[in-house]
């Protein structure tokens, strides 16, 4: 181990020290009768969110940590990214020490560490090696290279010709990404093998699924990377409660394309908070009729299959206790609006709703009114009543994991966009890369978006060996935050270009900003789970 090496690692364990004597803190001060409270840790939610935030990034640390073995490019990457996670910790700390618990002299250890890494001249020299090394090498074996090369092709072919048309005009996604995206096996990913799909069971299921998505996003966000999440929910969700038969009815037809998912969960007053979930299914003879609304349902007007969480319980006090999940049947619509019925005088109309970016999927609103949907069609059928917030779970930790993905490629995207703008545009006389703010913004970007990738392929890793939950939720929510600067910035370097349509980057900010919202609220995510995760843990440790 080298001594800069060690002086890394040093600093990773000060900052995770410092972490975990300020989780045990909020433990004390949140703890009631032997557990944590809710409504207690709701009192500290300030310091609850900083904390989730920082423990994320000295997770991702860790993680860099093993990356930085690989070379000396990769290790410059890995110490700009740790010296800059500590400057961020040390930011949310400072003013705050009495509510974190903690003595910032603990700290000081790693300031050498932490000073040559924010040198001002260290990250112009790593911003240097950009133009030949970019992000880094993923590390990954052969068989990931090919799928990032055919997923990559693809988004170049298919995707980033029409993208731009899609965002400015808002249309709908062609039918030829989506045949495209089929007979190249995107739905069939998380599909076990035995039931038509590519899943063999392991942790490359994981990986694949993270380097097919971040290649989608990198062509389009909304056209691409996101086409993948919705079968992706279902699947797990059929795959954990469905019973056989349902398996070998619907999963080969979600892995050749056959069927189109959307996922309905939020509702007009209950979007993270699903136990309050509104809509309900209620017995009848030969299955259930739905009524109620749901929003932001992606892709339903496209999609001829839903997943729907509802109520199946009319007893509201059995709160997530009392939810099933349905699969319901429909027509695909084109556009904007839709109307059906179902021949028994049920209804069900939808219409998008807009919005700043990731268009061409289109969120819906869509009201239930009698809507008729078979028996066999609740997921487990008799024993899955009562399960369906497992198992919508099911699928959104494996969501997050994919949303984490979705923003490492928008990022990269923005990388490639930043830089070639930065080399290629001249400012008095120099180009902007040459001047040492672009240069150190770009060294950030490339460190920010190198963790993002590493940190997702160990959750992967994790995810397959049945561990990872607290870590899905982990590197969603750090690295969706890290997208909103990272494509600002890229933005910036365009200057006055940045803000026109003409250029791609604003298209990248625009739809950075539903990533800390969707697949899990960024606060929800801080303090629902990951503060009270780690809480919970301090208490049983």
């Amino acid at each position: 181990m080298t001594d800069t090496h060690a002086a890394a690692t040093a600093a990773v364990d000060a900052a995770a020290a410092l972490v975990g004597a300020a989780a045990r803190h909020l433990a004390e001060n949140a703890t009631e009768n032997g557990r944590i409270s809710v409504s207690k840790l709701d009192q500290h939610q300030v310091v609850a969110y900083d904390l989730a935030h920082a423990a994320a990034a000295v997770a991702g640390s860790r993680v860099m940590l093993s990356y930085a073995q690989h070379g000396d490019f990769e290790a410059k990457l890995s110490y700009t990214y740790i010296a800059d996670v500590f400057a961020d910790i040390v930011s949310r700390l400072v003013g705050r020490e009495a509510e974190w618990g903690v003595d910032p002299a603990d700290l000081a250890s790693a300031h050498d560490f932490v000073a040559a890494h924010r040198d001002p001249a260290f990250l112009e020299s790593l911003a240097d090696e950009l133009p030949r090394h970019g992000t880094g090498p993923a590390h990954l074996d052969d068989e990931f290279d090919m799928v990032r090369d055919t997923f990559h092709r693809f988004a170049e072919d298919k995707i980033r010709p029409v993208a731009e048309h899609i965002h400015r005009t808002n249309a709908d996604i062609p039918d030829d990404i989506i045949n495209g995206m089929a007979e190249i096996g995107s739905f069939g990913l998380s599909v076990p093998e035995e039931y038509g799909g590519f899943a063999a069971g392991g942790e490359s299921d994981y990986l694949a699924m993270c380097v097919a998505t971040e290649e989608l996003s990198w062509g389009s966000l909304g056209a691409g990377g996101a086409l993948i999440t919705r079968p992706e929910i279902l699947t797990r969700a059929i795959v954990k409660g469905g019973t056989e038969e349902q398996k070998h009815g619907w999963l080969p037809q979600i892995a050749s394309g056959e069927r189109i998912v959307g996922v309905m969960v939020t509702e007009p007053d209950y979007g993270s908070d699903v136990a309050g979930v509104k809509v309900t299914a209620t017995p009848v003879d030969g299955g259930y009729v739905i009524n109620g609304v749901k929003t932001w349902c992606t892709f339903a007007g496209r999609a001829d299959t839903l997943m729907v969480l509802a109520r199946t319980d009319s007893d509201r006090s059995l709160g997530h206790r009392g939810l099933s999940v349905l699969v319901v049947d429909k027509p695909p619509a084109p556009g904007h609006h839709f109307a059906f019925d179902d021949g028994r005088d049920g209804k069900m109309e939808g219409r998008a709703i807009d919005t700043l970016g990731y268009r061409g999927m289109h969120s819906f609103e869509v009201a239930f009114d009698n809507w008729f949907v078979p028996a066999e069609n609740l997921i487990g059928m008799d024993s899955g009543l009562g399960k369906g917030f497992y198992l919508q779970m099911e699928g959104f930790e494996n969501g997050r994991l994919q949303t984490a993905a979705r923003a490492v490629g928008l990022m990269q995207a923005a990388f490639e966009a930043g830089l070639g703008y930065a080399q290629d545009r001249k400012v008095f006389g120099r180009p902007i890369f040459d001047y040492q703010l672009s240069k150190v913004k770009l060294a950030k970007m490339a460190a920010l978006i190198c963790a993002g990738r590493q940190f997702s392929y160990e959750v992967a890793r994790m995810m397959a060996r049945g561990e990872g939950a607290l870590e899905a939720s982990m590197v969603k929510a750090y690295v969706c935050r890290a997208a909103e600067w990272v494509t600002r910035e890229a933005l910036q370097l365009h200057g006055g270009m940045g803000y026109a349509e003409e250029f791609p980057v604003s298209r990248y900010f625009v739809d950075a900003r539903v990533l800390s919202i969707f697949e899990g609220a960024d606060e929800t995510l801080c303090l629902r789970v990951i503060a009270r995760r780690l809480t919970e843990q301090m208490l049983s440790a």
